[in-house]
Parts: structure tokens; C-alpha cells; sequence
């Protein structure tokens, strides 16, 4: 009998792990659970007789990979996969998937409500300021990206969007203005909300040039990965532009800084926000469930990154 295993430093949702089990059983297959484990050992010692694995932030390291004999596929809840060593499971002919759409509207919800909260000074009891009519630039054009979208021009916003691998006639047909490079996205948009995924190409591709051409009292949305930005360049320009924001989910290493010499401008959640809703728990969890089936059953990679 397969086994999977779900394994979790931040546990699902008890009614995602209930999903994930019944589906998991009623295919035929053995359900494990590991949650909050306090060291890589665990994971290793989890996984080394499992036939597939599912997780979340987890780190799928050489290391764990290796140490999973039996291991046939591995589904990452959620869209991004940075996480996972994927010429390591390619080496071991293990299949990786995410579970892309399912984290989307959880994450857009943030970004705008994270938006709402810094416009209206972090709710301290003095005047703010007003989403309607401000110009936003979405920095790639997925699923995040259009819920985003859907959801300022609700509030009224002025949409532009920027993204080299989706035609001007998908965004457009979304109602939302594409532009050519992202050097003209930022330099439109008094906010940016950004979504490009953490790879070779992007790492510290976010600094001062390109954030140096929005206007003024602009605000830099992250709910992507603190990697993309140039932490640096970002302490330069903050020191050099007093009336720019960095509104993040996850802390840049550099927060202590931010929060000593530039206060005002920045707020951070306390951990990794975007996916943590009830919905969005369950929703990865059942899909990367049902990929696994779908792999074992039918050898379906619809949903293969590696």
C-alpha cells in the first residue's frame, strides 16, 4: 500500500487534514501525519518510507529528498515551490508539483487590506488617506495578480500591469491597462503590488533604479518573497525618499533597521500572511490530495514544476 505523507512545521486546518485523510483513504492508500516538528531529523525520519509527501513552507532539502527511498511525488500546497530542491528530486526521478489558484484570493485579500490598513495610518486615529483613484501597478499577471485586480478596481483604483509572459490581450480583457516594460509600471503607479516568484533571475531585482521612478508618497506591496527585493538598495532609498512605504508579509532581514531609522514607512505582519486563511488551508491541501491520486491513479503531472 502507498503511503503519503502529510508533513507540516505549520499544521493545515483540522478540516483540511481530515479532507486530505479521507481522500487519501478512500483511493487506497495509507495516511501519515507529521505536525510541528521541531528539526529536519523528523522530517527525515518521516518521509524515508513514503511514497509521496505533502507540505507547505516546509524545506525539502537534498538531504530529505535523498533520504526518501520510496518516494514517487511531492506536492507543495500552495504556488510557489523555492522550497523544494528540484534538481535533487529530478536526480531521484521524484515528481514535484504545486497547487496553483488555490492560495490566490487568500493572498490578494492581504495585499489590499494591507493597502487599506497603511492608507489609513495603520488605524492610529488621525486622517489617512483614500484607495479610490490612486494608480496601481501589478508586477506579473497570475492568479494573484488578477484577483488584485479584481479586487482595486473595486475600490476604485487606476489598474496597470506589467508581465512578459502574459499578452497585452489577457490583461486587458480583465480590465486592467498593460504596459510594456516594468521600468513604465512603476513609474506610473503610486503603488505596486508585486508578485513575481524568487528565482536566479529575480533575486534582488527589486531596487533603488526601478523604485527610485515611482512618484511620490509611493508604496512597494510584497506578498511575493523577500528575496526578490535588494535589501540594500532599499535602506538607501528609504533613507533618500521619506515619503516611500514597504508594506511586507514577510520581514526583510533587514527589519530591524527599517523599524529603527524609518518609522512610518514600512509594516510588516508577523509572519508569512498570504495562505492563512481557513479557505485557502483547505483548498491546497485538498487539491495537492487529489494531484496525488490523480498522479498515482492515471499518471496526471498537469501540475509538474520540475
Amino acid at each position: 500500500m502507498k503511503k503519503v505523507l502529510v508533513a507540516t512545521v505549520k499544521p493545515f486546518a483540522p478540516k483540511a487534514v481530515e479532507g486530505i485523510k479521507k481522500l487519501v483513504e478512500e483511493a487506497g492508500y495509507e495516511f501519515s501525519l507529521l505536525e510541528k516538528y521541531s528539526n529536519q531529523s523528523e522530517l527525515i525520519n518521516g518521509v524515508s518510507d513514503a511514497n509521496a509527501m505533502i507540505i507547505r513552507s516546509d524545506k525539502a532539502t537534498r538531504e530529505v529528498l535523498e533520504a526518501a527511498k520510496n518516494l514517487e511525488i511531492i506536492v507543495r500546497a500552495g504556488a510557489g515551490y523555492d522550497n523544494i530542491d528540484l534538481a535533487t528530486a529530478s536526480e531521484n526521478n521524484i515528481v514535484v508539483m504545486n497547487t496553483p489558484g488555490q492560495n490566490s484570493n487568500a493572498v490578494a485579500e492581504l495585499a489590499i487590506g494591507m493597502m487599506v490598513f497603511q492608507a489609513r495610518n495603520q488605524l492610529n486615529g488621525k486622517a489617512g488617506t483614500e484607495l479610490a483613484g490612486k494608480t496601481l501597478g501589478i508586477h506579473a499577471f497570475g492568479n494573484v495578480g488578477r484577483y488584485v485586480a479584481q479586487i482595486a478596481k473595486g475600490f476604485r483604483m487606476k489598474v496597470y500591469a506589467f508581465d512578459p509572459f502574459i499578452s497585452k490581450e489577457q490583461i486587458e480583457k480583465e480590465g486592467v491597462e498593460c504596459v510594456d516594460t516594468a521600468e513604465e509600471l512603476y513609474s506610473k503607479c503610486q503603488y505596486i503590488s508585486l508578485h513575481i516568484p524568487s528565482n536566479e533571475k529575480t533575486k534582488k531585482s527589486i531596487g533603488k533604479n526601478i523604485l527610485s521612478l515611482m512618484p511620490e508618497n509611493a508604496v512597494l506591496v510584497n506578498t511575493a518573497r523577500k528575496e526578490v527585493i535588494n535589501e540594500e538598495e532599499l535602506i538607501e532609498l528609504m533613507q533618500n525618499k521619506k515619503d516611500f512605504t514597504y508594506i511586507s508579509d514577510i520581514a526583510p532581514d533587514c527589519k530591524d533597521e527599517i523599524v529603527e531609522k524609518f518609522e512610518g514607512q514600512y509594516l510588516f505582519t508577523p509572519k508569512k500572511m498570504g495562505a492563512q486563511t481557513a479557505e485557502a488551508n483547505i483548498n491546497a491541501g485538498v487539491a495537492g490530495a487529489n494531484q496525488i491520486i490523480n498522479y498515482f491513479k492515471n499518471g496526471d503531472t498537469t501540475f509538474k514544476v520540475n
